[in-house]
Parts: C-alpha cells; sequence; structure tokens
C-alpha cells in the first residue's frame, strides 16, 4: 500500500470519526436544552391509592425521569387521591402531582391554604366515573343506591367529591340515605365480591388494575350515569363544569362489558406543581412526561392519551413557567 493512500485513508477515517462526533454533539444538544447538564437533586410526586392508575403511572414516571435525568431522586407519596394531592402541592408537602381538574377547582373556590401558588405542568388524561355493583343486583340506576351500602371512597379523594356530587344530583343525602364506607379501590371490589358492600364508586383511568383484577374472579356490572344526571350536577355549579357526559367505551373491560358502552362522567386529570418550583427542572419534566407518553403507555393504557397538543390546557391553573417554556421550545 502506498504512503499516499495510506495518508488518504487515514484522513477519511479521521474525516468520520469527527462526522460522527459531529452527529453524537448534535443530538446531545437536542436532548440537553440549550446544552445544559439535567437537573439533579431530590423532589416529591404524590400518586394514590394502591391499584389505582395514579400509583402505577406515578411509578413508571419516576423510571422515566431517572432515564432522562440520573442525578434526580424522586420520591414517591401515596394518597387517598386528588384532594389530598392537591393539598400536598399547595402547602409544600409535595413538589408534582396529579389532580383531577375538580378538585383543583373547588381547592382553589374555598381559598384553602397555599391555592394561588398552583400552577399546571400537563394535562394528562380523563378519569371516568365507574359505579360498580354485582352482576345479579337489583340497582339498575343512582337513585336506586337508596337504603344501600354505598362505598363512595376515601375522605380526602377525588373520588369521594364526585361520589358527593352524583348523589346528592339523583336526590339521595350521602349522610342519611345510604350507608357510606370509605373505600377505595385498594379494597371497595374484595368487599364487594364478600357481599359486605352493595355498590362502589370509583373514578380513574381506563382501565383500572383493580377493577381488571376483579373482572377474573367475579362478575359485576357497571351502572348508567346519564346525561340528564349530568345536567343536574351542572347545575350545581362550581367545580361540576369539568364534568362532562361521555361513554366508558365497550374495550374498556371486555368481559364485563360484553361489548356495551356504558354512559358515565368523565373529568380530566392534570399534572400540577408550584410556581415557586424551579422553571428549569419543570421543563424538564414536562418534556419527559411527553417523551415517555408510548413507552409507559404500553403498561398504563390511560397514559396513551397524554398529548402534546392537549397538555397545554391546564385550566384551571395557569401554566408553570417551565411548563410554558417547553411548549415554546416545541411549538410549529
Amino acid at each position: 500500500m502506498s504512503r499516499v493512500f495510506r495518508r488518504v485513508s487515514r484522513r477519511r477515517a479521521l474525516q468520520g470519526a469527527a462526522a460522527g462526533f459531529v452527529v453524537v454533539g448534535l443530538l446531545l444538544w437536542w436532548l440537553l436544552p440549550l446544552g445544559e447538564a439535567p437537573p439533579s437533586g431530590t423532589i416529591t410526586l404524590s400518586t394514590g391509592t394502591k391499584a389505582g392508575v395514579y400509583q402505577d403511572y406515578g411509578q413508571r414516571l419516576r423510571k422515566a425521569f431517572r432515564q432522562d435525568m440520573p442525578g434526580l431522586t424522586v420520591e414517591l407519596q401515596t394518597s387517598d387521591g386528588s384532594q389530598e394531592n392537591v393539598k400536598r402541592v399547595a402547602t409544600g408537602g409535595a413538589d408534582f402531582t396529579i389532580a383531577a381538574a375538580d378538585a383543583v377547582e373547588t381547592y382553589i373556590l374555598g381559598h384553602q391554604p397555599g391555592a394561588d401558588r398552583l400552577r399546571g405542568v400537563a394535562r394528562l388524561y380523563d378519569d371516568y366515573v365507574q359505579l360498580v355493583v354485582p352482576r345479579d343486583s337489583d340497582i339498575r340506576s343512582v337513585a336506586d343506591l337508596r337504603g344501600k351500602r354505598v362505598a363512595i371512597g376515601p375522605t380526602r379523594s377525588g373520588v369521594r367529591l364526585i361520589a358527593d356530587r352524583v348523589l346528592t344530583a339523583a336526590g339521595i343525602d350521602p349522610g342519611k340515605d345510604i350507608t357510606p364506607s370509605s373505600y377505595g379501590i385498594a379494597d371497595g371490589p374484595e368487599r364487594l365480591k364478600a357481599g359486605k358492600l352493595d355498590a362502589f364508586f370509583w373514578s380513574g383511568g381506563l382501565p383500572t388494575e383493580g377493577l381488571a383484577k376483579l373482572a377474573d374472579s367475579f362478575t359485576f356490572r357497571f351502572v348508567p350515569i346519564g346525561a340528564d344526571l349530568v345536567a343536574k350536577l351542572h347545575a350545581q355549579g362550581g367545580a361540576t363544569r369539568y364534568y362532562r357526559s361521555t361513554n366508558m367505551p365497550e374495550s374498556a373491560y371486555p368481559s364485563i362489558q360484553n361489548g356495551l358502552a356504558v354512559p358515565t362522567i368523565a373529568v380530566a386529570n392534570l399534572l400540577m406543581t408550584r410556581e415557586d418550583i424551579s422553571p428549569r427542572l419543570t421543563e424538564w419534566v414536562t418534556r419527559t412526561v411527553i417523551k415517555s407518553r408510548d413507552e409507559i403507555g404500553a403498561h398504563v393504557h390511560s397514559a396513551q392519551l397524554v398529548d402534546l397538543r392537549t397538555a397545554i390546557y391546564t385550566d384551571p391553573l395557569p401554566l408553570q413557567e417551565g411548563a410554558r417554556r417547553y411548549y415554546r421550545s416545541v411549538k410549529p
């Protein structure tokens, strides 16, 4: 091999290596905003109850955060649900959380501590109200719950907030006309199966693990919540404006629904934080939430519904500055 050929080959090899470094550099620039290293430190994320979507989603978000921000420690906190989650973030007990829009609005309208500091990060997916009874139950409507043993969710949960309102709209006093209990998705299904409950309310993404597991060993059905009842809910005013009439698709629990959709109520879920949380950190968090949709959605069906086009609509909360920066950076 001639010296000239060797020099040319070496030059081409060096040029190829240089080109490779450029590609890697551009990729890192795209992944790391403004060439910055990922945020580090420790944050807390308040999730939800065992067997609920909030907890499953939160656990998988923590894994996604670890991949994008290796120096960030994410501590998960279980909770009763939306009402407790909102209060935790507002009062500094957690940095980020997921909560239903009606619970957020209720906290704001009640002028609760720290309400003015709450900020939105992303609209995620919808919760569906699921009123569950045994297959052979004589309960065919919400009005039929009168005199029954009904689980309406833990005191600080979003389920309790919605259940109380739905019952009131149907002319039922939750404290007098039923035998209420505070069981949720973690223990309500087993108590229904054991005959210790006549019905229980759940509000969550589709499908919810706790109900999917119940379907494997117990035959139940869903009680419809029609548009007429939703209209009565809206008449209550306030945060009820976040409830919309919809159908639970037949694909949610195929073995239970037998190809039939169920009329019910949906409400949007929000990822939220406070105004004092680092905008840079929030920008990274927002990016990971959007970017990890497909990976998380392969395990948590609700996560498939996270959409960049609708994520910015975090009403009733204004966007946190970091989230706003992210959405502006990806705007076409």
